[in-house]
């Protein structure tokens, strides 16, 4: 069966809450621990799910990834201006990898920035740390946006990308 990419259910958010927190502590993106105040928002796909989209990939009943889709005006809009959607907590599973579906996880955010009405862009802010996630980005025909970089917490420069639609 091919991968399918929806909008979460309740039934997924403990499977994808603890993909993204894993991807996060296993690939050393953060240097916290189980204790981490960051890390329960990465698992609270629930609270994600109330002020954005969330999306799945699945295959075979199985989630393999997801990501959160801001749409112009959503809390979790980090960066973005009025006329961009962000996208955030983009994670696949470690055994997923190499398959394809971080790509079409952010290609359907994407599609999901083209149906909204006076969108102009899809905007993001990533690690430099993330080198597999920078890679799908510039693929895409994500630019950086190094005037836009920005520090949540102190020693945490986060780097941005902007696709202009």
């Amino acid at each position: 069966m091919d991968m399918v990419i929806r909008t979460a259910v309740p039934a997924d958010y403990e499977a994808l809450g603890e993909i993204t927190a894993q991807a996060y502590l296993a690939d050393g993106h953060l240097d916290f621990n189980e204790d981490d105040a960051y890390l329960h928002v990465l698992r609270d796909v629930a609270g994600r799910a109330g002020q954005a989209e969330v999306l799945v990939a699945e295959r075979d009943g199985r989630v393999l990834g997801g990501v959160t889709f801001a749409a112009p005006g959503s809390p979790l809009a980090d960066i973005a201006g009025p006329d961009e959607a962000e996208f955030r907590m983009l994670a696949v599973a470690h055994a997923a990898r190499g398959q394809g579906v971080g790509e079409a996880l952010v290609r359907a955010c994407i599609e999901r920035a083209r149906a909204v009405e006076g969108v102009t862009g899809v905007a993001l802010s990533t690690q430099r740390s993330m080198a597999g996630a920078h890679r799908i980005y510039a693929r895409l025909g994500f630019v950086r946006t190094p005037e836009r970089d920005w520090a949540p917490i102190e020693g945490l420069t986060l780097l941005t990308y902007r696709l202009k639609l």
